[in-house]
């Protein structure tokens, strides 16, 4: 995804500690790797709150542009936890890495004309709906991943033939400029960037995501099998404290559009605007057995995904 940077926005969530025989008994450190973006609100949310110090956890937070950059240094004890989208996660898996969701990361929200993703092309396009994507040049994020599965899967609910469907792969920010200049004839984009490209005249072909599944998860926070098999007391610990701040920003919108811009290039003025995720506590297994079956079928992988252990 993008280019890298240095940048590494860390938080430490202090705060008293329980007492054992006369004595502060120290913090579990763990440090987490995330994107900066709209979805990862609630870890940030729940370290200013204070709800991983009330598990005795002290978070760091990492950032970085997503892929292996979030995965590798997981799976290979650099950092305990990740946030990673599932498509990334389950394909990774069936390559041989143990990897184990710990916490529902951000979901769509369910809502036809009101979701955080959409297939969207120029006011002028004469494309009306996914159906007519066959043929076309579509722009996604990621090649082969939950980006063209999801556009291809509102293919083939609006009728449409996803096979002859073109994608390439363009960063986020330079989808809205590629449409203008008609390099693509559509694109899959999320927010801020679908709220910037709307405002530049771009219309709505589809809703992807709400297509693809009912209140589709998007993504985990996850670590590896080793670490969750050896730190077993920790991984509960950083599970109850992240489903709190899930359910704590799922119900405190305004906290959530006030935090976004301390960690992101989100203005305060453009965050309002944003339609924001959903962040249900309870991890959408039904969905991700979607994304696994799509994963087989649109060839992302050759195997299909051991869902028993990704969530065990």
């Amino acid at each position: 995804m993008g280019r890298k940077t240095p940048l590494k926005f860390a938080i430490l969530a202090l705060a008293a500690v329980p007492l054992l025989a006369g004595g502060a008994v120290a913090a579990d450190k763990v440090t987490v790797g995330v994107i900066p973006i709209v979805d990862v609100a609630p870890i940030y949310l729940g370290v200013a709150k204070g709800f991983f110090a009330k598990q005795n956890l002290e978070v760091t937070l990492q950032t970085a542009q997503g892929g292996a950059e979030l995965v590798t240094p997981v799976m290979t004890g650099q950092r305990e936890f990740g946030f990673s989208n599932i498509s990334s996660l389950l394909i990774a898996q069936t390559r041989g890495l143990d990897i184990v969701a710990i916490a529902a990361g951000a979901s769509s929200t369910g809502e036809t004309g009101r979701d955080f993703g959409a297939i969207i092309a120029p006011r002028e396009s004469p494309l009306k709906s996914a159906k007519d994507l066959d043929g076309k040049t579509v722009a996604v994020n990621n090649l082969k991943n939950i980006g063209d599965t999801s556009v291809k899967a509102a293919v083939r609910k609006a009728g449409g033939d996803d096979s002859k469907i073109k994608f390439v792969e363009l960063a986020f920010p330079d989808m809205p400029a590629a449409l203008s200049n008609k390099l693509v004839d559509a694109a899959w984009i999320v927010e801020p960037f679908l709220t910037v490209a709307k405002e530049q005249g771009a219309k709505v072909l589809a809703w992807n995501l709400v297509d693809t599944a009912p209140n589709l998860m998007i993504a985990v926070y996850f670590t590896s099998g080793k670490y969750a098999k050896e730190n077993a007391d920790t991984v509960k610990r950083f599970t109850t404290a992240m489903n709190e701040s899930l359910a704590y920003a799922d119900t405190h919108a305004d906290e959530v559009r006030a935090i976004v811009p301390t960690y992101t290039r989100i203005s305060k003025e453009m965050i309002g605007k944003l339609t924001l995720p959903r962040w249900p506590t309870d991890m959408n297994r039904k969905s991700t057995e979607i994304l696994a079956d799509l994963s087989v079928k649109d060839g992302l992988v050759t195997k299909k995904p051991d869902l028993a252990a990704f969530f065990r």
